[in-house]
């Protein structure tokens, strides 16, 4: 079975950091690649210690000061959500080594508990940095350069252009998604593969991150998630589908947000016009994850069918969050829809400025495909960037005075 180290994106961040930090923390959803990550990068430099061996979660739940004895610093702490008292040895050590950096690379995939320790035991004194799996750009081993999101996102000549893939090889790529064992591996099946991953999460993290009383309505709320993708999402509605209440439904979602297997993305305001849609959308992080919650099997579903556009739109929006997570900054990302039909899929912020863009499942984009960035863009005035169609078009050109055509894949 073959495999071999891909290089990630927040690569470049975690080596700053580890300069700046005594302490460093890689969250992220389960098998995103995070102990890869970690132990490429640190391997021959820190001891390791996985809490996922019960002998030592044991021990860091019964003696931390012991196990950080066992495996004293610098250390790998793989897991560390699993032992939260850990965090205050760690802390302890820390503050016994106030000049050292890099001392301790903590890896974690539920984010609730392990933010929650973080907060409290090592605030100002480490970095917290999230891995989703992997980007586009990554699976197809693009180099990037060290230019800032918006660079990347704006100007070409950025970051090296990709190959000129056909419709159907990108679709591949979303077909398949990027969680690195079944996208990297010989011999493994996706499907299978996620089957399996979807039954790991449930019964290992749900149940961890919060009570969940029935696994069963939990699973419906995935499939139900799933066939709103790219949609706003009415509580009421969800919850009747589910048979749950709307508190649960927006507890669950929470719960998938933590587990890093959804984002929630937010309407715009800021006086843009009356009668704005306030429901928010919900996007899967991994879009080989929502194709096989929708049943698709075969690339041609990707590229038409009731459900290509929301897959193409949810693979843009994965892109683009991690355009900006990968390179160590929260996404400040938004959408704008009107009661009249007016939309704008995703509005990027950048201090004063927003980006607004478009996911346009076509190769051949038209002046109509621009017609609702140039209506924002004519509400909003001048701190509105040119705007962006993200589409299978095979170069970047402009398609008016203020939108330009953007290759998916190319940022």
């Amino acid at each position: 079975m073959g495999f071999r180290y891909y290089k990630r994106t927040l690569s470049g961040v975690l080596a700053r950091a580890a300069e700046q930090f005594p302490a460093i923390v890689v969250t992220g959803p389960r098998q995103s690649g995070k102990t890869t990550l970690v132990r490429y990068h640190f391997g021959d430099s820190h001891r390791y210690c996985s809490l996922d061996d019960a002998t030592s979660r044991q021990q860091a739940q019964d003696d931390p000061a012991l196990l950080l004895a066992r495996f004293p610093p610098p250390v790998i702490l793989d897991e560390i959500q699993y032992a939260p008292k850990l965090l205050h040895a760690v802390k302890a050590d820390i503050d016994q080594h106030r000049q050292e950096r890099g001392r301790f690379i903590l890896t974690g995939s539920q984010t609730f508990p392990l933010m929650q320790g973080v907060t409290e035991s090592l605030a100002g004194r480490s970095a917290i940095l999230s891995l989703q799996s992997l980007s586009f750009r990554e699976i197809h081993e693009a180099s990037d350069s060290d230019a800032t999101w918006k660079q990347l996102l704006t100007e070409p000549e950025a970051s090296d252009p990709l190959p000129n893939f056909d419709p159907k090889a990108i679709a591949e790529t979303i077909l398949g998604g990027g969680f690195p064992e079944p996208v990297l591996q010989d011999g493994i099946e996706p499907r299978l593969w996620l089957a399996s991953y979807v039954q790991t999460y449930l019964e290992r993290d749900v149940r961890s991150l919060r009570a969940v009383g029935d696994l069963g309505d939990f699973q419906r709320l995935l499939f139900a998630l799933a066939a709103r993708a790219g949609g706003a999402i009415n509580f009421a509605d969800l919850s009747r589908d589910v048979g749950v209440t709307s508190h649960t439904v927006k507890a669950w979602i929470s719960v998938l947000e933590a587990g890093g297997q959804v984002a929630t993305l937010k309407p715009y305001y800021a006086n843009l016009g009356k009668r704005l849609i306030k429901q928010p959308k919900v996007y899967f992080l991994d879009t080989g994850l929502l194709a096989y919650l929708l049943g698709l099997t075969q690339p041609d579903q990707i590229l038409s069918g009731i459900a290509a556009g929301p897959m193409f739109e949810t693979a843009v929006f994965g892109e683009l969050y991690r355009l900006m997570l990968h390179r160590g900054e929260a996404p400040r990302m938004y959408f704008w829809r009107t009661a009249k039909g007016h939309e704008v899929d995703f509005l990027l912020e950048d201090g004063r400025e927003l980006i607004p863009i478009e996911a346009k499942l076509t190769a051949t984009p038209s002046r109509r495909d621009t017609r609702h960035l140039e209506r924002f863009q004519d509400l909003s005035g001048a701190n509105v960037r040119n705007g962006l169609v993200v589409c299978l078009a095979s170069q970047r050109f402009p398609l008016t005075r203020s939108v330009e055509v953007v290759p998916f894949g190319s940022f």
